[in-house]
């Protein structure tokens, strides 16, 4: 066999070096937030429409094991690459997605709750305990003065929802301390995201519009007040008009924002994730609203933004895994 041509068939389609693990963004995390909170709505559609039990806890298992493939992966950047993800911790965009990991814990600690109550109070309290410090750094990080005006952009929304999520998820934890938390979370949470929705929409209006690959995160602009209606309903035990204002709300917001989102010419990237959750939150809120309330009308409105929801999360799973399988999540 002539060696040469043994070489060249033996040697990488790509040159040494051209992957990665230094390119793992920590972004990911809005996958693992959008398939737990669309867990979380298919276990609601099971007493409203009667949908299969199996299907609501099919997604939260994958969305664990989404965590856990995740998190091993950013670990191993951690150890490998550290200057890296400092470099990540500190930008003041990229830093807010820290805030998903927070979430991504609170979130998993009501798809596991039913299999241990154990597990999933203390995976609660170290989600809470995260996302308050994250919560505390964006504060700090918004009161130092000097912050770029283009770098005021929805993601920085995420620590605040955050706060809002601690709520979402503990309104039934049974610790003593848990309903103190849980105020101090909405109040906490309802103050941060709505001072910095307020800065964000004045950087959206009067500054440059977002690039086409920032797109997707214009749908963050809903989350506070999907999730509110669910943190409110959640701490306080009724769906009033006050939370069904939230509600309609983020329905305008999504109306308003899916045709700057869903478009032709936005490419992909895990930055798509950024639509995940807060469609969740948007659908679960649908769910109990539609519930309290009861009508044709809402109900099938519930019904609409569950199978979008499933739609979309189907697509971006597909478009995902073929990024990590092809290589190009790690491409440098």
């Amino acid at each position: 066999m002539n060696t040469t041509t043994a070489s060249t068939a033996s040697s990488p389609a790509f040159p040494a070096g051209a992957y990665s693990i230094r390119q793992l963004p920590i972004n990911l995390y809005g996958a693992v937030m959008g398939l737990a909170g669309m867990a979380l709505a298919w276990r609601l559609a099971v007493p409203a429409f009667g949908a299969p039990a199996a299907v609501g806890e099919a997604m939260g298992f994958f969305a664990l094991a989404v965590f856990i493939a995740h998190s091993a992966g950013y670990l191993t950047k951690l150890a490998l690459h550290t200057d890296a993800v400092r470099k990540e911790f500190t930008d003041p965009v990229s830093g807010n997605f820290f805030g998903q990991f927070a979430i991504s814990l609170l979130l998993l600690s009501s798809v596991l709750m039913p299999y241990g109550q154990a597990f999933a109070q203390g995976l609660w309290t170290a989600g809470l305990v995260v996302t308050f410090a994250l919560g505390l750094l964006t504060g700090s990080r918004l009161l130092q003065g000097k912050l770029a005006a283009a770098h005021m952009l929805p993601v920085w929304i995420i620590p605040g929802v955050g706060v809002l999520d601690i709520g979402v998820t503990g309104g039934h934890m049974p610790m003593a301390w848990a309903g103190e938390i849980n105020l101090l979370a909405m109040a906490v949470g309802a103050m941060v995201a709505l001072v910095l929705w307020t800065l964000i929409i004045h950087r959206l209006a009067h500054g440059e519009p977002l690039p086409l690959g920032m797109r997707p995160s214009l749908m963050i602009l809903m989350a506070p007040f999907a999730v509110g209606f669910l943190a409110w309903v959640n701490v306080f035990g009724q769906v009033d008009r006050f939370a069904g204002a939230l509600f309609y709300f983020a329905l305008f917001v999504f109306v308003v924002v899916s045709p700057k989102v869903f478009r032709r010419d936005v490419p992909f990237s895990p930055g798509w994730w950024a639509v995940s959750f807060p469609m969740a939150a948007l659908a679960s809120a649908a769910i109990v609203y539609s519930e309290a309330h009861g009508g044709a009308v809402l109900h099938g409105l519930a019904g609409v933004l569950l199978a979008v929801l499933t739609l979309a999360l189907a697509v971006l799973t597909v478009r995902t895994l073929h990024w990590v399988f092809s290589g190009k999540l790690f491409a440098t």
